[in-house]
C-alpha cells in the first residue's frame, strides 16, 4: 500500500540539485520508496528503495540535472490495509518488484500507475540532498525507531500500544515475550538488520490471532470480517506477497471471523485457473469494494456501490488459525 500524501512531509528550500539525493524515513512504517526523474519532457521512474524507520539511503547519485524530483512511497505489505494510499499531482508507472523504466507516462505489460509527488529536498550538513518522510506524529529518529518496534509488536499480537515512540514498561515487556518466542537474543534490537528480523519474524504463522500464508506464485489481496456480536466489520486489502505470511489487525475477542482472499496479477487482475477465479471464500456475503474499504453495514451492498463477495467462517476455537493459500 502506498503512504498517503498527508502522512508524508518534507523539508523543502531552494536548493540546486547538485549532489546525491538521499531519502530519510521518520515514520513507524519500514517502507519502500520510488522516485521519479523528470527531465526536458522525458520522465523515468525508478524502485524501490527500502527504507527502515530512522535510516536514510541515498537513491540518486552524483549530480542531479533533472527539472522535477517526484516521489511515491509504499509500507510493507506485513502492515495490512494500512496506511491509505496517497495522493499525488503526477501519474507515472511502477512494477511490482524492483525497476527501472524509462518512459515513465505510458505503461506496459506488467506495470501499474501510481501517484507520485514532487519533492524539492534541503541540503544536508554533509553536502548531500535529503528528503524526509515524516507523520504527522513529527517523530525524531529515535522516536520512529520505537514506534516502529511498537507497531509490527502490535501486528505480531502484542500488547504495545499506544503506537507513539515513547518507551515505557510495557512495551520493553511486549518487546522481551516477542524475542523469546522467537528465540531472539535481546541484543539484536541495535542490529542494523534488527527489521528486517522481526518483519520475518512476524510473518511467520502465529498460535495465536489469524495468520494468512500466500503459499502461491502471485500476489495474494485479502479482506477479513469480524462480528462482535452487534456489527459485522469487514475491512481490506491486505497484500500478501508469495511465500509469505501476514497477521490482519484483528483487535479485541470478536464471535466470529471470516475471510476472503484472491490472487491477483501485476496489473491487479484476478488471475484465472481453467476460467474460474483463484480464489479462498466461502458463502457467507459480505460487503467489500475494489480499494481500500472498511465497511460496518453489511446489508444491501450492490445498492450502495459495493461487492457482496463471499467469505468463508474462520474456527478460532483453538486459540490460532493459519489459513494457507494454495494452488489448486
Amino acid at each position: 500500500m502506498s503512504v498517503p500524501a498527508a502522512v508524508i512531509s518534507f523539508l523543502v528550500s531552494s536548493v540546486p540539485a547538485h549532489a546525491d539525493l538521499k531519502l530519510c524515513n521518520r515514520m513507524s512504517y519500514v517502507v519502500e520508496a520510488a522516485i521519479g526523474i523528470d527531465d526536458k519532457a522525458a520522465t523515468a521512474t525508478r524502485g524501490w528503495f527500502r527504507i527502515d524507520p530512522a535510516t536514510c539511503r541515498v537513491v540518486v547519485q552524483g549530480a542531479l540535472t533533472a527539472d522535477r524530483l517526484l516521489l511515491n512511497a509504499r509500507a510493507l505489505g506485513v502492515y495490512g490495509a494500512t496506511p491509505l494510499p496517497q495522493n499525488g499531482t503526477d501519474t507515472l508507472c511502477v512494477a511490482q518488484d524492483n525497476f527501472v523504466i524509462a518512459a515513465a507516462r505510458q505503461c506496459r505489460a506488467g506495470q501499474t500507475p501510481a501517484q507520485f509527488t514532487q519533492i524539492t529536498p534541503t541540503q544536508g550538513d554533509d553536502g548531500n540532498l535529503v528528503a524526509y518522510l515524516a507523520e504527522d506524529s513529527e517523530y525524531d529518529d529515535e522516536q520512529a525507531r520505537l514506534a516502529a518496534i511498537q507497531r509490527l509488536l502490535v501486528i505480531a499480537g502484542y500488547d504495545a500500544a499506544p503506537i507513539d515512540g515513547v518507551d515505557g514498561p510495557k512495551t520493553q515487556s511486549a518487546l522481551s515475550a516477542f524475542l523469546k518466542s522467537r528465540g531472539l537474543a535481546s541484543d539484536i534490537v541495535q542490529s542494523p538488520n534488527f527489521f528486517a528480523t522481526m518483519i520475518d519474524a512476524v510473518q511467520k504463522p502465529s498460535s495465536s490471532g489469524l495468520t494468512w500464508c500466500n503459499d502461491t506464485p502471485h500476489k495474494v489481496m485479502a479482506a477479513v470480517a469480524t462480528d462482535d456480536g452487534k456489527v459485522v466489520t469487514s475491512r481490506g486489502w491486505y497484500r500478501i506477497d508469495p511465500g509469505k505470511c501476514l497477521h490482519p489487525d484483528v483487535t479485541g475477542t470478536p464471535k466470529q471471523i471470516y475471510s476472503f482472499a484472491e490472487a491477483v496479477d501485476g496489473d491487479n487482475r484476478t488471475i484465472r485457473i481453467k476460467d474460474k477465479p483463484l480464489s479462498w471464500g466461502g458463502t457467507k456475503e459480505l460487503c467489500t469494494r475494489e480499494s481500500k474499504f472498511e465497511v460496518n453495514e453489511q446489508g444491501d451492498c450492490t445498492s450502495r456501490g459495493l461487492a457482496a463477495t463471499g467469505f468463508v467462517p474462520v474456527d478460532m476455537t483453538s486459540g490460532g488459525k493459519t489459513l494457507r493459500f494454495a494452488m489448486p
